[in-house]
């Protein structure tokens, strides 16, 4: 089956790292913050009671959030720059769909030639210093359900969705297939729920799912 829209999750998908997580361990908060987003992430908790609590407690400035955006580029996930230039080729639309923060996450996807109108993330403000003075707390992807709304929004009835946790399985309300991606966490609730599953760490996998 080919898909005319495929969409990414960010964190542990397109990249090894789990942005919120290592901006805590830049505050001295990784231990007792990645464990509330790994609960989350199994679905063991829901989205929104934990994500206004993560961001105020590391309070991440300016400067955080552009060492995040290197960060994510830096740990890469093998073969994605292949992924996403073979999709480009085909004349694929691609949309990135993460719950991490919009502006640490546009540089990846600059890289990976997706235009910043199919990169739907949650925006981060600062003031004129650029220290941190809170996120949109509207967006419908600081709470469960919400990569459903985005991919309902994009008016497709094909629609592939490849991340690592439980909000990416929610797509499936909307009528998205879900490839779960456990190269860099494998979450034993998504390996049974998602329609197709990789376990290799290495993200060209997926392509053997006739994407294209």
């Amino acid at each position: 089956m080919s898909f005319d829209v495929i969409c990414f999750d960010c964190d542990s998908t397109l990249s090894k790292i789990e942005g919120i997580d290592e901006l805590a361990k830049r505050v001295g908060l990784g231990d007792e913050l990645s464990k509330l987003t790994d609960a989350a992430m199994n679905g063991d908790v829901a989205l929104e009671d934990v994500y206004a609590k993560r961001l105020n407690l590391i309070k991440p400035n300016r400067a955080d959030i552009e060492w995040l955006s290197y960060l994510y580029i830096s740990e890469l996930v093998d073969g994605v720059e292949v992924v996403f230039s073979q999709l480009e080729q085909h004349n694929k639309t691609v949309h990135i769909i993460s719950g991490g923060l919009l502006p640490a996450i546009l540089p990846l996807a600059k890289l990976l030639n997706v235009p910043q109108s199919h990169v739907h993330a949650v925006d981060i403000y600062f003031d004129d210093n650029g220290a941190y003075l809170g996120y949109d707390i509207d967006s419908p992807l600081t709470k469960n359900g919400g990569k459903a709304v985005i991919i309902k929004s994009l008016e497709s009835n094909n629609v592939v969705m490849v991340g690592d946790g439980q909000t990416d399985l929610e797509a499936q309300k909307v009528g998205a297939k879900i490839i779960g991606f456990g190269g860099v966490i494998s979450r034993d609730a998504v390996r049974e729920k998602a329609d197709f599953f990789v376990e290799e760490n290495d993200i060209r996998k997926i392509l053997t799912f006739d994407l294209i």
